[in-house]
């Protein structure tokens, strides 16, 4: 799949390509990614992108024909294709967004900065419109990162099989703690030991009781995702009794 990355920042990119396991991904061009800096395609001597919003107020607004051009760069290169745009007004990136995309043949990244994007270029062009969460960044980069890590990371070969299936959202619910070595530490002027059995080397006793951690940790922290998870029929009688088993 490919993702072509408009941006004015395109030296934010290559670190994170580079290192850590989803480096896999991008260097073997399963997710093959292009940078496409935004002040090439503007036609002034100051190679300018943006300018005051009509109307007054703060800031600037990234202007209609640079990402224009670059956009009918893109699309001679590989056709038609989504266009993202990264906004808090968007829609919030889960795993089953990520999901898609990771299934998908890849789109166009718009990394926007400043005020935003002219309304028009978004109203002509964007086909999806996304968002980390409800907070304001200070550009698009940061937010097509963090997807292009979510999506590069479930592509075969790049994660030991199967350590995405077992993440937290990989079932609908949250992942279960974690322990490892030393068994027993001195931590907070208490000893805190690795649960017993996670050190029986009874896989099944193992499987049932991160089951039930995870369980516990999604009702008490994400309510909402019990809930959806019971709908899809996700949860099994077992489960059920468990939830019911205890007190939030």
């Amino acid at each position: 799949m490919r993702f072509d990355v408009v941006t004015i920042f395109p030296e934010l990119f290559a670190p994170h390509l580079s290192q850590g396991v989803t480096r896999r991904a991008f260097q073997s061009a399963q997710v093959d990614v292009r940078l496409w800096p935004l002040r090439d395609y503007a036609d002034d001597t100051y190679r300018r992108v943006d300018d005051r919003p009509y109307g007054g107020g703060p800031g600037m607004v990234m202007l209609v024909e640079p990402l224009l051009r670059a956009l009918a760069a893109i699309e001679a290169e590989r056709g038609k294709s989504r266009v993202v745009h990264f906004t808090p007004t968007g829609r919030r990136i889960d795993q089953a967004l990520v999901q898609e995309f990771a299934a998908g043949h890849g789109a166009v990244l718009l990394c926007g900065r400043y005020e935003g994007i002219d309304q028009r270029l978004i109203d002509a062009a964007v086909t999806d419109e996304l968002s980390l969460g409800d907070f304001v960044l200070s550009g698009g980069e940061l937010p097509a990162l963090a997807l292009l890590d979510a999506v590069a990371r479930l592509q075969e070969g790049v994660l030991n099989a199967p350590s995405h299936e077992q993440d937290s959202f990989g079932d609908g619910l949250l992942e279960g703690p974690h322990y490892s070595r030393p068994e027993r530490l001195q931590l907070g002027g208490a000893e805190r030991a690795v649960p017993p059995v996670l050190l029986s080397g009874n896989h099944a006793e193992i499987a049932r009781w991160r089951r039930d951690r995870a369980l516990e940790l999604t009702a008490r922290r994400r309510p909402d995702l019990i809930i959806a998870a019971r709908a899809a029929g996700r949860l099994s009688a077992r489960d059920e009794r468990h939830l019911a088993s205890f007190t939030l």
